[in-house]
Formats: C-alpha cells, sequence, structure tokens
C-alpha cells in the first residue's frame, strides 16, 4: 500500500512541478484580497464584494481528485458549519485545469476536476459553502499563488491576508490533529488579536496548471506503445479468476467483438484501467468469442490498447462460462464484476455498465480507497 502511494505521489509532484509555466508564489501576508468573478457549481457567479459581510473571509483551494484534498472534505465541511454563525464564511476554489491531468492522477477518485465533476462532488457531500471552478482560466489561481490542494488563505475584515498555509498537521482524518492550523488563525481574527503563526508549508496534490497539457500528449503516445497481448482460458482458469487470490481488486469484463454494447464500452474499460493501475488494481477481460477468432478478437484489443490481463474461452459452450463466472448472471453480454481480494463480488453489471457506479464502487472498496492510508 505505501510504495502504491509513494508512486501515485511522486507522479503527482514531479509532472505537476515540471510542467509549471509559472513560479507559483502565495500572496504575501498583508495584502489585499484579489477580486475575482468565478463560476459556482450553484448555477451562480460569484466575486469578492459577494461575501462582504463576512468578518472572516477563508479561501480553500481545493478540487475533487487529490486524496489529500478528499481527506480534508469533512473536516472543511465541519468547520464551515461551526464559524458561520460566528460570521466566518468559507469558499471552496478548484484552481485546476481539468485538461491537465493525466489518467494516472486519478486513481484515488471517481470524479475528475470539470465544472461538471465539482457539481457532482458539491450535492454528493452537500457543501455548505461555494465551491468555485477557475479551471478555465485560472486567471484568480495565479493571483493567489496557491501550491498544492488543499491550500488555505485567511482574510481579515479589511480583506487583508492573515494567514496562508495547511487547515492542520495531519492529513489521515483518522487521527486527531495535534495543530489546528486555520482553526487558530480563524479564532485569532475573531478575537481581534493577531494570528501568532501566519505562514505554514502545505502538503498535496500540485495545482495543475494549464501548462501541463503537453505531458497528457506523451502519456497518450507512451499508452499506445504498450503491449497488447491475449490468453487462452479454461473454466478451471475462469473460477481462478473470479476467486481472486490476490491482494488486488480485480474489475472482469466478460465481452465479445460481435457484441455492439461491448465494442461501445470498452473505451471506458481501458480509461479506468489506467486511473487506477497504479494501486492495488488489476483489470481483466474475457472475451466470449468462439475459439478460432484469437486473431480477430487481439486485433480489436490492440486498436484498443488495451494492456489490460487479456483472455479468451476456449469452449463454445458458453453456459459453462456463465456458470464458471456467476451462475448469478443471466447470460446477456456485456458482464462486469468487481472482486475484492477473496473472491468478493461488490459489484456485478449485466448490460453496459454506468462508468460513474463502476468507478465509485472502484474508489469505495478498502482495497482502493480515496484517501492514504485508506484504512
Amino acid at each position: 500500500m505505501a510504495r502504491n502511494f509513494l508512486l501515485t505521489a511522486f507522479i503527482c509532484f514531479v509532472i505537476g512541478s515540471s510542467a509549471f509555466a509559472i513560479d507559483p508564489t502565495p500572496l504575501a501576508i498583508g495584502s489585499q484580497a484579489p477580486d475575482f468573478k468565478l463560476p459556482g457549481t450553484d448555477g451562480k457567479n460569484y466575486s469578492l464584494a459577494d461575501f462582504s459581510g463576512a468578518k472572516v473571509l477563508v479561501f480553500i483551494f481545493t478540487c475533487n481528485h487529490c486524496p489529500t484534498a478528499q481527506a480534508y472534505e469533512d473536516r472543511m465541511i465541519k468547520m464551515s458549519n461551526e464559524y458561520v454563525s460566528k460570521g466566518v464564511q468559507f469558499v471552496a476554489i478548484s484552481p485546476n485545469d481539468p485538461n491537465a491531468i493525466r489518467l494516472d492522477e486519478l486513481g484515488y477518485s471517481d470524479l475528475g476536476d470539470s465544472y461538471e465533476d465539482m457539481v457532482i462532488r458539491s450535492e454528493q457531500k452537500n457543501f455548505p459553502f461555494p465551491y468555485l471552478y477557475d479551471g478555465e482560466t485560472q486567471s484568480v489561481s495565479t493571483k493567489y499563488g496557491p501550491i498544492a490542494t488543499p491550500h488555505v488563505f485567511i482574510f481579515d475584515k479589511d480583506r487583508k491576508l492573515r494567514f496562508q498555509g495547511r487547515i492542520d498537521d495531519t492529513e489521515n482524518p483518522a487521527k486527531t490533529p495535534k495543530i489546528h492550523d486555520t482553526r487558530v488563525a480563524i479564532d485569532a481574527l475573531l478575537a481581534d488579536k493577531a494570528v501568532p503563526v501566519e505562514t505554514t508549508k502545505v502538503f498535496g496534490c500540485s495545482v495543475k496548471w494549464a501548462s501541463k497539457t503537453n505531458w497528457l500528449e506523451q502519456a497518450k503516445v507512451k499508452w499506445a506503445q504498450e503491449p497488447v497481448s491475449l490468453n487462452v482460458v479454461d473454466e478451471a482458469g475462469v473460477r481462478e479468476l473470479v476467486a481472486n487470490k490476490t491482494d488486488k481488486l480485480r474489475v472482469i469484463n466478460l465481452w465479445a467483438t460481435w457484441c455492439g454494447p461491448c465494442v461501445s464500452e470498452f473505451p471506458d474499460l481501458i480509461t479506468i484501467n489506467r486511473m487506477y493501475r497504479i494501486r492495488d488494481f488489476e483489470m481483466v477481460t474475457i472475451s466470449a468469442d468462439n475459439p478460432g477468432s484469437e486473431e480477430k478478437a487481439l486485433k480489436f484489443l490492440q486498436k484498443q490498447e488495451a494492456s489490460t490481463s487479456n483472455y479468451i474461452f476456449n469452449l463454445e459452450d458458453k453456459y459453462k462460462l456463465i456458470e464458471a463466472v456467476d451462475p448469478k448472471w443471466g447470460g446477456a453480454l456485456p458482464y462486469t464484476l468487481v472482486v475484492e481480494p477473496g473472491g468478493k463480488i461488490i459489484y456485478s453489471k449485466q448490460g453496459p455498465f454506468d462508468v460513474m457506479e463502476l468507478k465509485t464502487a472502484i474508489v469505495d472498496s478498502p482495497t482502493i480507497g480515496r484517501i492514504y492510508p485508506n484504512k
């Protein structure tokens, strides 16, 4: 688990930091809050003036996909609800360009950072604060200078910056923080006192600046070069795949070249595989094409760039395939399973799967998880 997290963090840091066209510098303490006009997930447009009544204004630059950002969401909600009666306004802003995020940076999430995905996350979590989108131009983010998500900027009643840094000193929500930096800063301002610590370092995923999009093209070229293979599997082999005697979460998709819905949804399987494969995850496809169709099936897989674990069933008797996979399966293609280590099926879908449902089933499994550590 630790190895996978470090790999994810390394990708997130190296790819993100190497692609900066600018060197983001956080707004200096004492600076006036830059004005803005940004769309919120509630369909409204917001500017600085919309929060003029707040005694303390807290901006948190965050996002959907980052595991650290997700780890802090409930704490953000709790603080907002606790402080709203004291005149403190929380505002979340996503600084990320959704087109600058590689699929392998989404390994801890079922959502990307598009405005549409932000709307979904806001509704799922019932955010009590505005959630604003700056991914289109990043004009606001470049003025405030967030380094990572989440990154907090707190302004006093005169809208001068009095604190910028972390929420607290503990990423893991299962542990109790020792230093509540954001709370301490807010409490000091409400008491008309100086903030004891005005600046801290921040930890999380780097901001995805628009200049990073060239890395996406490089990734596509690399993925296209990955080898694609197809192996024959018998009944016993299929049962073993479903038994999943590994430490990985396994997605198994049953398909065929003659199945229209199978062909239509297959690109989504490839996307999902590229999202989660650096985690404890494996994508398995089993072709129900008749024996002798190996070449046709392989050509399809190669066209799809399916560098997954691919098999073709060795018998024409498809009822034996059905029983080997899942006696509950009615037999219609496509058929998709999510199997935890030890063989527990946590998701099954006969017919085309819902992409969001499948990704949520994957990331909500304790084998994967949205945050680190995930247990």
